[in-house]
């Protein structure tokens, strides 16, 4: 028996996040520059044959085994729906081949939900790829982002934009354009020597509590969508300075990229209110005050993890000094690949 596995990569955003969420991208365009990290969502899936139709889940990060025996199991109640709208979505219906067989899931991440890193998509897109490979589909990476899309965000209707998504599929460094109806991932060759520069350079450091993603990017879309003039400015000039960054790293202007993190992040708070906290506020402080040249807040806002940029040789400094403030600075390298399948055989 073959057991099917999937691994994608979780994301750091560098610039442009926020332009991606709907109906902003539609509308005026959005762009966003970001590279995926050696953190990875995992899902295994193991078939059984003639196995009645049944799908048994167990998911690490939320300690949960669950068996879903009939269509009325999947109802979306708060737990683990992320896991039935991808069976509902992707699993064979029907008399066709597979609509019979009995699935076992097992799911875990390398970082909980909530942490900015774009754990959930992330998680939905190696659910994706877990399906593409035990049913054989040749699913491009713009179709496997889609699916992890439509399963998020139209079949759950979880708030959120189109980067993670993407990301994960794609991996390594992308600068991403969206607008309506059209996505194009622009894959950025980075010369060696800058990428290893960067990753030395760069600190991502946990605040300690993490976020609800929802409720800030529902204010952020109805702050625009009443267009009022503070948000739809940020986005804008977010957007802009998502160009300039892609542009300096490609010439390899750190210093510079660090800088214009620093705006970044200034900007985004001007999205809605909620996005920083007076604790956010004073880890980024006592990073500046280290000698960080600028960093930002991963993800929607409110908690979860900060990215750093450091001069090279205070880059320790900078560690300690968020250390001594509480936050916890978490290890990582840059993953130059996105969404990787497999299969193995069952010992059993």
């Amino acid at each position: 028996m073959q057991i099917f596995r999937a691994k994608a990569p979780l994301r750091v955003s560098f610039a442009g996040g926020g332009t991606d969420v709907s109906p902003y991208p539609e509308e005026r365009g959005g762009a966003v520059l970001n590279c995926t990290i050696d953190k990875f969502a995992y899902a295994t899936l193991e078939a059984v044959p003639e196995g009645g139709g049944n799908a048994s889940v167990e998911s690490l990060d939320y300690n949960l085994n669950v068996n879903y025996e009939r269509p009325a199991d999947l109802t979306y109640n708060g737990e683990l729906d992320l896991v039935k709208a991808a069976l509902k979505i992707l699993r064979p219906q029907g008399s066709g081949p597979h609509a019979s067989d009995g699935l076992k899931l097992f799911l875990h991440s390398d970082a909980p939900p909530g942490t900015g890193l774009g754990t959930s998509s992330t998680m939905a897109v190696a659910l994706v790829g877990v399906f593409q490979h035990y049913l054989r589909e040749p699913w491009t990476s713009y179709e496997v982002a889609e699916l992890a899309y439509l399963i998020e965000r139209d079949e759950l209707g979880m708030k959120g934009g189109r980067q993670d998504q993407y990301a994960a599929a794609f991996g390594g460094f992308n600068f991403m354009e969206f607008s309506e109806g059209r996505t194009v991932v622009n894959p950025l060759k980075i010369r060696p020597e800058v990428t290893n520069e960067l990753a030395y350079r760069l600190l991502l450091c946990y605040t300690g509590t993490g976020h609800y993603s929802n409720d800030i990017i529902e204010r952020q879309q109805r702050s625009y969508t009443e267009k009022r003039g503070e948000t739809s400015e940020a986005l804008d000039e977010t957007k802009k300075l998502a160009v300039r960054m892609k542009n300096e790293l490609l010439r390899g202007n750190l210093d510079e990229m660090g800088r214009l993190l620093d705006e970044g992040w200034q900007l985004k708070k001007k999205f809605t209110e909620g996005i920083s906290t007076a604790r956010i506020d004073e880890l980024y402080a006592h990073a500046r005050a280290a000698g960080a040249l600028g960093g930002k807040l991963l993800g929607a806002g409110g908690g979860g993890f900060i990215l750093l940029f450091c001069d090279f040789a205070r880059r320790a400094k900078v560690a300690k000094a968020v250390q001594d403030a509480g936050g916890r600075v978490i290890d990582f390298a840059l993953e130059p690949n996105g969404l990787q399948t497999w299969s193995v055989r069952s010992a059993a």
